[in-house]
């Protein structure tokens, strides 16, 4: 796998924030005009403010199987052993108003290597060689104040994790998070029902797909209730034939956060999904993370995972032994805040994980692999 180097961006992202100038200078300032008179010509539905910005995730791993090849296997996240690399970087330029909002962000680093080498090349004009390098390509209306259509390239509305480091309790990502989609393609409705209700409906072309593998479309929906300032529940779904026409993936997934104090976070997810074999009858995989975060001092947090992955079928965590993937982990982290905010976040984790079978590199092993693996990951972050 090659590496992507953040140089060959340089145009795309420099022409990326010669546009936001532009479009900033001719929408006008992000703050409001100082004089009144200035704010009566803006009619509200158009008047249209545009922010740009960026991230840096860079990181360091030591992957105690050691893999020969470099690439850590079953994850996206610190992808290579023993090497100083890129994460993440991404360069953002969004634009909120009333009526219109949007966000385009251009990226690179290993987990977008990882997590896009599974676009299909359908054509001559698919796969991950261009939308590897799109994060975001989204544009949204606003029907009536409270219901949104937005279409393009977007986030997954699965799950309790961002692709994003910064925006997650620990820095690597559960299994949980790294087998579904994180990134989507198609159109979404969203639904501000209540000021604690959000819905949530998209129709997309497939499970963590740009371009498409098959003639059929998926769907998938969202709920996401606050009873209070500090809990929130979610359910999520997705329905979609992925393997063939009539073989039908049904996904189904609950998760919570919570404050449980002003400086203890929780936050848990449960997964299950099916899909109807060629042969007949169904297989089935779930997972279920527990991850909690305390933060000591405004510049110091300690956070705990522990999750199992359960998929036997091989389904979506593919290997080449029957009885497939199964497996439980367990990390402790570090973060550091300097500034005792996000903008820079230095964060560190030690992370096992066991399987049920030897599929892990390991190059001690006399059978080259194991079935336990040991992580060690350090990473610098800067939000600009």
């Amino acid at each position: 796998m090659k590496h992507i180097l953040l140089g060959s961006l340089a145009q795309p992202i420099a022409t990326l924030l010669l546009v936001a100038q532009i479009t900033a200078a001719q929408s006008g300032p992000a703050t409001a005009p100082a004089s009144g008179d200035s704010i009566s010509k803006t009619a509200p539905d158009t008047a249209v403010t545009i922010s740009y910005g960026g991230f840096v995730d860079s990181y360091y791993a030591y992957d105690f199987g050691r893999p020969k090849n470099i690439d850590r296997a079953f994850t996206t996240q610190a992808a290579r052993h023993n090497e100083f690399n890129v994460n993440l970087a991404y360069v953002e330029v969004k634009a909120s108003g009333p009526r219109v909002r949007g966000r385009l962000a251009l990226q690179a680093g290993t987990s977008v290597q990882v997590n896009y080498s599974g676009e299909p090349r359908v054509g001559t004009v698919s796969g991950p060689d261009l939308s590897r390098f799109i994060q975001e390509a989204v544009a949204g209306y606003a029907i009536t104040p409270t219901l949104w259509v937005d279409g393009g390239i977007f986030l997954s509305h699965i799950g309790e994790e961002s692709f994003i480091s910064r925006d997650n309790l620990t820095y690597t990502r559960s299994l949980s998070a790294d087998y579904t989609p994180y990134y989507e393609s198609g159109v979404k409705l969203t639904w501000q029902a209540t000021p604690r209700l959000t819905a949530l409906l998209t129709v997309v072309n497939g499970w963590q797909n740009i371009s498409e593998n098959n003639q059929d479309k998926g769907v998938g929906a969202r709920l996401d209730y606050a009873p209070s300032a500090s809990t929130t529940f979610s359910y999520y779904d997705f329905f979609g034939n992925e393997a063939g026409s009539g073989l039908l993936r049904a996904f189904n997934g609950v998760g919570v956060k919570s404050n449980l104090a002003s400086n203890v976070t929780v936050q848990w997810n449960f997964d299950y999904g099916t899909q109807k074999k060629a042969a007949g009858g169904h297989s089935a995989w779930w997972s279920s993370a527990l991850v909690s975060k305390r933060q000591l001092t405004p510049q110091v947090g300690i956070s705990a995972r522990g999750e199992y992955y359960h998929d036997s079928d091989n389904v979506i965590v593919v290997t080449t032994l029957r009885g497939g993937f199964k497996a439980s982990t367990a990390s402790v982290g570090v973060d550091v805040s300097p500034l005792a905010g996000p903008r820079v976040l230095w964060r560190s984790e030690l992370r096992g994980t066991w399987a049920t079978q030897p599929i892990f590199p390991d190059r001690s092993a006399r059978t080259g692999t194991s079935a336990s693996n040991g992580l060690l990951v350090t990473s610098l972050a800067l939000t600009f």
